[in-house]
This record gives structure tokens, sequence and C-alpha cells, in this order.
């Protein structure tokens, strides 16, 4: 027996690939050019905002001379100009904050749009919600997550072009004012260029390393909290679709304690979380008192021994404050900045991941799709490879022909939906070939019918394509062939029809559609199995009198009406030891990491 192949391997991304997708998700999004705007706008707001901190900083040192001098006329006079330069640092700081807001909801808007787009793409959505841990709760990465790191983008980008504008605008000023300090110490004096932009420096440097040191944790911490997040969301959406058969099953205790247990687990990551924060509390609360008097014990000795006045002292603590609050942006940010990498991992790594769920499934042996210029359905030699093992036809070569009624069946387990699937292009993983006739697009049937919100006029679609509807008369006919007539009433009303309908209404509805849509071609999903046998004649007799030349393939158990499909073929299970690995995935932000039970 041969051995299967080993499962493909998804690498835990690097920060430059993450990085790389987005700005790829940003290059191509309709809203570019806005967001470029809002980003030269901001620019322009913050270099402005500089300036007036440059001249606030220089207001500095005639307002406390003025002081130091008991100068009344000159005090007054610096007031006026002070409320000038606030005036305009005031406005500055309201456009800044405008424009903030429009960049973090457009980007916000960017991102979402480019997740749909990635996971809408077809088929897509479908293979990664079967490729395992790559697709757990999609809904949080592309709402909740994308919101997040828009939010994390805007306010965290933006702080450090200010750092860095004001930094390059302070740190000449703040090398030369200190460029005049002489320490006289025994009798020598040393002078020391720049020396206050290098106790900035140095001062800043060891505070953002400790700061990094004891924060890096929340990185990984905050990663696993966003899962827990999702997974004890998934659980109440799950229950509340369920409530039903929750309530007449009595299982409203199994319930509860799953629900607990998730909330446990969210709870114990959110605790570790808290652990790490209050760890890094005492770095940065640590270094925030320290900085009140920094600056003045680093410029004191100058200004004891009489080398500055105290105008130029505050000039100098000014400066120096500019320097080290841009240095200390990192310090100040460690926290978000650790929430923005596990967000950035989770939004990120989902975008990459759409990518590679397709790469490795390419990588698994892959049925031929064809078309058949005769118009007939073929299958050659065909076997599709699941997790679950193998499932083949009887026949190794069977063939459909246009106008034919077959029944394909198959006992319990041997993947009737999966031959569905297969022949619907949505799992294309196997071997052999299927040939689709030419020219024609099937209608496929599953178990479990989709409609789209909107009316029932609606739900039963455009059977022409053209936009041309038919009239109320033949909609309340079909209708009323399936067992519905009691829904004629409601062409008009605008409802969520797998709520309203039962099960077997949903299916009589999607088999009404059908009839009006007139395809060539219907592929069917055990939908016909789950009727009784009236239901299921009256249902045949609808497709016989509005579809008499389609080919109708009905893949099920077939214990109704044998008339109607006087041909049968079987579905068995292949070979033993054929399967299909599904992708194995690292640790990282893609899988969560294994629970922690919360102790109690």
């Amino acid at each position: 027996m041969n051995e299967p192949p080993a499962a493909a391997e998804i690498q835990a991304s690097s920060l430059r690939d993450q990085l790389a997708t987005m700005r790829e998700a940003l290059a191509g999004s309709p809203l570019r050019r806005v967001l470029l705007w809002l980003t030269a706008g901001i620019c322009a707001v913050v270099v402005a905002t500089a300036a007036g901190q440059l001249l606030l900083n220089r207001w500095n040192q005639p307002f406390y001379d003025a002081l130091q001098r008991r100068d009344l006329p000159e005090f007054l006079h610096q007031l006026v100009v002070f409320s000038g330069i606030a005036g305009g640092l005031l406005a500055l700081n309201i456009g800044q904050q405008w424009l903030n807001q429009r960049f973090r909801l457009r980007l916000r808007e960017s991102l979402t749009l480019d997740l749909i787009d990635q996971w809408m793409q077809p088929g897509r959505a479908f293979r990664v919600a079967h490729a395992g841990a790559i697709g757990v709760n999609p809904d949080q990465r592309m709402q909740q997550d994308a919101a997040h790191l828009s939010d994390l983008c805007t306010d965290l980008g933006v702080g450090l072009l200010q750092s860095f504008i004001l930094l390059v605008s302070f740190v000449g000023v703040l090398w030369q004012l200190s460029s005049g300090f002489v320490f006289h110490v025994g009798g020598h004096s040393i002078a020391i260029p720049g020396y206050m932009v290098w106790a900035a420096i140095l001062y800043a440097g060891t505070a953002s390393w400790l700061s990094w040191l004891v924060g890096r944790p929340l990185i990984g911490l905050n990663s696993e909290r966003y899962a827990r997040e999702a997974e004890l969301r998934f659980s109440m959406v799950r229950v509340n679709e369920h409530v039903d058969a929750i309530a007449l099953a009595r299982g409203e205790t199994g319930e509860r304690r799953r629900l607990e247990a998730d909330l446990g687990s969210l709870l114990s990551a959110m605790l570790r979380i808290y652990t790490a924060q209050i760890n890094l509390a005492w770095v940065t609360d640590t270094y925030g008192w320290i900085t009140v008097v920094a600056p003045i014990l680093v410029a004191s000795p100058v200004y004891f021994a009489g080398d500055i006045s105290f105008g130029g002292l505050m000039m100098a603590v000014g400066a120096f404050n500019q320097v080290h609050t841009s240095l200390r942006w990192f310090i100040d940010n460690i926290g978000s900045i650790a929430d923005w990498r596990a967000t950035l991992m989770r939004v990120a790594d989902f975008r990459l991941a759409l990518d590679e769920a397709d790469r490795l499934h390419g990588q698994e042996q892959r049925i031929a799709f064809v078309e058949n210029a005769d118009g007939r359905m073929t299958f050659d030699a065909l076997e599709i490879v699941s997790p679950a093992g193998c499932t083949t036809l009887s026949e190794p070569h069977a063939a459909i022909a246009p106008g034919e009624h077959v029944l394909i069946t198959g006992d319990p387990g041997t993947g009737k939906t999966l031959f569905f699937r297969a022949v619907a292009g949505l799992w294309p993983w196997g071997s052999g070939r299927i040939g689709l006739p030419a020219g024609t697009a099937p209608v496929f049937v599953p178990r479990t019918p989709y409609f789209a919100p909107g009316t029932l006029r609606e739900v039963l679609g455009d059977p022409d394509g053209d936009g041309r509807k038919p009239d109320d008369d033949v909609l309340k006919g079909v209708l009323a062939e399936v067992g519905l007539d009691h829904l004629s009433s409601s062409l008009d009303r605008n409802a969520r029809w797998e709520h309203e309908l039962s099960d077997d209404e949903q299916r009589l509805l999607a088999f009404a559609a059908v009839a009006l849509a007139k395809p060539r071609w219907v592929v069917i999903d055990e939908a016909l199995d789950t009727f009784d046998g009236a239901t299921a004649k009256r249902v045949l007799a609808l497709l016989g009198k509005h579809l008499p030349e389609a080919a109708v393939v009905n893949i099920g158990r077939g214990q109704h009406n044998y008339e109607f499909f006087p041909r049968a073929l079987c579905i068995e299970k292949g070979t033993p030891g054929k399967a299909l690995r599904p992708p194995r995935i690292r640790a990282g932000a893609i899988e969560p990491p294994p629970r922690t039970q919360r102790r109690a």
C-alpha cells in the first residue's frame, strides 16, 4: 500500500511578508489616491505644527527672562505672543484630528474591501473554510481586526511622523544651546559638543531597550486574546442560530458549560496580558517620573556655574523635552506597538493564507476539467480524494447525454456530497477527468439551498438573465405547483427566507427557482431525499413540465420515482490509503495557540 503524501505546510510569515501584503492590498485600492492626498495633508500639518513648536520654544527665553527681571510690560507682551502661537497650534491640532479621522476611515474601507475581494474569489472562501485553521473566524479578521488595524496604523503612524519631524527640528536647536556648556571639574574646563543631545539619546535609548525587553511578550498574548474573543463570539452565534434544537434537546446545560469554557479561556488570555502590562508599567512609569527632573538635572551644572540665564535654562529644558519626547515615542507606545503587531499578523496572515491555500492545494493532484463539444457530461477514471479517503464511480468511464435523467447513488459514507462538489468544481482534488457540456452552465441544487437577502421575487431570480422578470401569475403558478401557494402574497416582502421557511420549504423554493430559470442541465445533491413520496413526485412533475429537454442528474439515495430516473450510476469507496492531507500550519497568528484552562 502506498503511503499518502506528506501534508503541505504553511510557514509562519515574517514581518516583511506581512507588510508586503498590506502594501499590495493598498496599491490596488480604488481609494489609493484619496489616501495619498490625506497623507500629504497630514504631513503638511505636522510640519507646520513642528514650526509652531519651534516658535514656542524660542518664546521660553524672553518670557522667563522677563519674569526673572520682573519686567511687567515685556511679560504682558510675551503673553500676547503666546496667544498667537497657541491659537495657531490649536487650529493645526484640530485640522490634524480631522485629517486623522478621514484617513482612519478610508484606510479601513480600503483594507476591508480588499479582504472581501480576496475572500470572495470564486471558490476560495469554500477552500479556505475546508483548509483548517486558516479559515477560522474570517468575519472577525475582516471586520473587527481590519478596523482595529486601521486605528492603530493611523495613530502610530502619525505619532511616529510627528516624533521624527520634531526630532529633526529640535536636535539642531538643542545642539546649539548645549554647545556652550562647559563643565568645571577639579580646576579643569571640559566642553562636550552637543552634550544635551547625547544625554537625551542615551537616556531614551536605555529606556526603549528596557521597554521592548519587557513588553515584547504582549505581541503573542494579544494575538491569542483575539483568537479567544473570536471563538467565544462564534460559540454564542452558533447557540443563537440553534436555539430551537437546543431547547428541544434540553441542551442548555451542556451549551452553558461550553460557553463558560470559552469565556474561561478568554479570561485566562486577558489575565496574562494584564500581568505583562503591569510589568511594562513598572518600566514606563518609573521612566516617566524620572523624566520630570531629568532635563533640569542634565543642564543644572552649567546653570549653577552661571554660564546661562534662567530663561536660557528653560529654553534648553524645553528643547531637551522635545527631543526626548520624540526619542521616547517607542517607550510611550510599546503596548500599542505590540497590539498593532498582533493585529497586523491576524489581518495580513489571513490575506496571505487565502493565496497560500490555493498554492498548497495546487500541489495536490487535481482532476482535469474539460468541455465536451457534443454536449455530454462524462467521467473518465475519476477518483476524488479528501481527508476521509477516496471516492470513485463503479464504472471507470461513464457519459450522460443531453436530456437524460440519471440517478447517481451510493451507500452512506461513500461521498455523495463530495462527488457533487467535484462536479461543481468546488473540490478539484483527485485524478481522472470530468467533462462538462460546452456552451452551457449547469444549475447546481445543494442539499441546503442558498438565498440572498431580498424579496421573494428576487429570490426566484431573473430566469432569462436579461433583467426581465416573469409576471406575477407565472410566479404564483410555479409556487402553487411545488406546494408553496401560501407564499404568493409575499412576493414583494423582504425577509431572511432561510429563517422564515422550514428546511423542506427552502428546498421547494429552490426547485421553483430552477423551474423558472429553465436550465439545460440540473445537478441535485440529496435535496430530493428529504421529501416524502408525494412531495418528491410533485417536484419531479414540476421539472418534467418546465424542463422537458433538460438533463437532470440526481446524486442521492434515489428512494423515489425510478421512472423519472431510468438509469443509475453507483458511487463507491476507492483504494484504501489514498487521502488528501490538509495543510499543516505552524504556530503563529493564523492558528490560535492551544487553550489554557482557567484555574479554579
